[in-house]
């Protein structure tokens, strides 16, 4: 089936994409954009991104730093400790970052205690392909804590299917200080990265490639 590309709405709205999943555009100011592109590259100079290798040898095609809680490429867990990278403690997740994604939720009348966020760094050549976000406790799963996701930077060609890897898939365009929330019956739908569209980043960001913070709660 052709994938059906959804669009954006002006800044200030939540665009309902299906029961339990919502788009917020443009919700960081360009100002908020930068001081958080500052942290992620504070945040990697200082504790180190990394390129996961998963079961099978293979490379991931982005760069990955773990906060809280670090999971393992792997063994498909969350850890203490980098385990599969250096063995050094997984970094503290700063109280501000998780606040920033309790506020978001709250945007869409869902809550998140989140203790684990992944920071995806995606260069010209990113991807990421179909999977779900399972990894986390049966009880969370079950409650359908939500997943909050923020992007800076390029514009992403963000997948989004079913609960079933076989379900129809839509394309949705995340642009720069664009927030994604998935939870409740949403919890467990595939998605993924197909494409990262080199030269869209707002050009105050002074960015090539695409950070995305995907928050969590175990």
């Amino acid at each position: 089936m052709p994938q059906q590309e959804l669009f954006t709405r002006p800044s200030g709205t939540v665009e309902p994409i299906a029961p339990g999943a919502f788009l917020l555009p443009n919700l960081l100011s360009i100002d908020e954009q930068c001081q958080l592109l500052a942290r992620c590259r504070a945040l990697g100079d200082a504790l180190g991104f990394y390129r996961p290798t998963v079961r099978g040898g293979g490379k991931m095609r982005m760069d990955m730093l773990c906060l809280g809680r670090h999971w393992n490429a792997q063994t498909y867990r969350y850890e203490a400790v980098r385990g599969d990278v250096d063995g050094r403690p997984a970094p503290v997740l700063p109280p501000d970052l998780a606040d920033l994604a309790r506020r978001v939720a709250a945007r869409v009348a869902m809550r998140i205690e989140p203790d684990i966020c992944l920071v995806n760094f995606y260069d010209r050549e990113g991807r990421l392909g179909l999977h779900q976000d399972k990894d986390e406790q049966p009880d969370t799963l079950a409650a359908g804590v939500p997943v909050v996701s923020i992007s800076i930077g390029d514009t992403a060609r963000f997948l989004f299917g079913g609960t079933r890897r076989r379900d129809p898939v839509d394309t949705l365009l995340l642009h720069s200080g664009d927030a994604f929330v998935f939870g409740g019956p949403a919890r467990l739908r595939y998605h993924g990265v197909s494409r990262i569209l080199p030269g869209t980043a707002p050009a105050a960001l002074g960015l090539t490639g695409r950070f995305n913070l995907t928050f969590r709660q175990y």
